[in-house]
């Protein structure tokens, strides 16, 4: 125990020993630790005048949100009784009576059997369908493009980045309007048909569209297409499994051949069990145009090209984007490790850049689908060409215009959570 003070000389002259000093800091501590309990107390923080339930902050949370949606419905009410009005006033009757009559025009394409004495809610089917033939194999187009172009930017091939590079800041700058009326006046200008252009024995192209021909109908090809679905399950499947295996053992297992050989050896398998059924239907030319085999109308062929090649620029810009968002040393490290390009593609640069790509891809198939609508532009029979000519027939505005918005709609909301799945299937998962 200490018994004497070790004087120190203070700013005043006076002294004071180093046990006062230490006795003074531990009571300025307590007195801050007390003070700091006091100001964090719970019961203290809320002054006593603040306590009425219009200071909470939930509350005020919740009265916001319950004043915007009266606003809103009061709007809609509003616009609802407006409109009844104002078509009352016109004798303009409102419903949806008119789904049952008789359409009484022809649609020049159509994926499933229509005559013009149907009703107007088959043909505006027939619109969505056709709306919906576009949006798919153009997002598949785009998607294989876009990907392709992406890629060939990253390029150290100096001439195929320049390509890419052209390609792209011509598209991308071009609004779609004129992508859809270039290529519609591209197929216009092509021969007819006595003169068509032959790609490859039995297609032809025209202006008048495009024709290849198709395998004829037989029972068989129903289980090889069963046994298609089955085979690219199986693969995928293989994929996972080789995985999983090289997580677990450090092991590569090369499964795109085998992948490869499932798919088609699984269809092939069903068909040669079937009896191997192949007759073709070959379109051949008679009269002014040619019979059989199928055909891609001039209008459809224009869409889709007009729609995929303006996205596509896009979509390389996102994969490019994507690609170069990987750290440049991971790369190199694997280069190092001596993998092989596309190794690196695959198991380096893709999962890392798939978080920067599918957010915004996917909000490139929803313009891409909406896009689909400037068929009418071209005479293409979608949804919208379709129910314009409803509403031009029937005088049914508001129900014509409300079926529109809300196939568009729920085609979005469709892409958007199929998108939403997959971002988060590729998502890279924390161990």
């Amino acid at each position: 125990m200490i018994s004497a003070a070790v004087p120190l000389s203070c700013a005043g002259g006076g002294d004071f020993s180093l046990i006062h000093f230490f006795l003074l800091s531990d009571n300025m501590a307590s007195s801050e630790d007390s003070a700091t309990e006091k100001l964090t107390a719970p019961d203290r923080v809320t002054p006593k005048g603040d306590t009425s339930i219009f200071n909470s902050m939930a509350f005020r949370g919740i009265a916001y949100q319950v004043l915007l949606a009266a606003f809103v419905i009061l709007g809609g009410l509003y616009l609802y009784i407006n409109v009844n009005a104002n078509l009352e006033r016109q004798g303009i009757a409102t419903g949806w009576s008119f789904f049952n009559e008789n359409a009484g025009f022809d649609i020049g394409e159509s994926p499933i059997e229509y005559d013009s004495e149907d009703s107007y809610g088959f043909a505006l089917w027939v619109g969505v369908l056709n709306t919906l033939r576009v949006a798919f194999v153009g997002i598949i187009l785009a998607t294989i493009l876009g990907v392709f172009m992406g890629i060939a930017r990253t390029s150290r091939n100096w001439l195929l980045s320049k390509v890419a590079n052209v390609y792209v800041e011509i598209c991308r700058n071009v609004p779609v309007v004129l992508h859809v009326l270039f290529w519609a006046t591209v197929v216009r200008f092509l021969p007819h048909p006595k003169q068509a252009i032959t790609p490859f024995d039995g297609a032809f192209l025209m202006n008048r569209g495009i024709v290849f021909p198709i395998p004829n109908e037989h029972p068989a090809y129903i289980w090889v297409g069963v046994a298609f679905v089955l085979g690219v399950i199986g693969a995928i499947f293989l994929g996972r499994w080789a995985q999983r295996w090289r997580e677990m053992t450090g092991q590569y297992i090369p499964t795109f051949l085998w992948g490869c050989v499932i798919v088609i050896g699984l269809p092939l398998a069903a068909w040669l069990v079937q009896g191997a059924p192949l007759t073709w239907n070959v379109p051949a030319l008679r009269g002014f145009n040619f019979q059989g085999g199928m055909a891609l109308s001039p209008e459809y062929a224009a869409l889709v090209v007009g729609v995929t090649v303006y996205t596509a620029a896009f979509i390389a810009e996102i994969v490019r984007a994507g690609i170069q968002s990987v750290p440049h040393g991971q790369i190199e490290a694997a280069r190092a490790l001596g993998l092989r390009p596309r190794f690196i593609m695959h198991y380096v640069t893709m999962p890392q850049a798939l978080r920067v790509i599918v957010p915004p891809t996917a909000s490139q198939y929803l313009s891409l689908t909406k896009n689909s609508s400037l068929g009418v532009l071209i005479g293409y029979p979608d949804l919208v060409n379709i129910g314009n000519t409803t509403l031009n027939q029937t005088g049914q505005a508001v129900e014509a215009i409300a079926i529109m918005m809300i196939v568009y709609l729920s085609i979005s909301l469709a892409i958007s959570t199929f998108m939403n799945l997959y971002n988060r299937l590729v998502a890279i998962k924390e161990r």
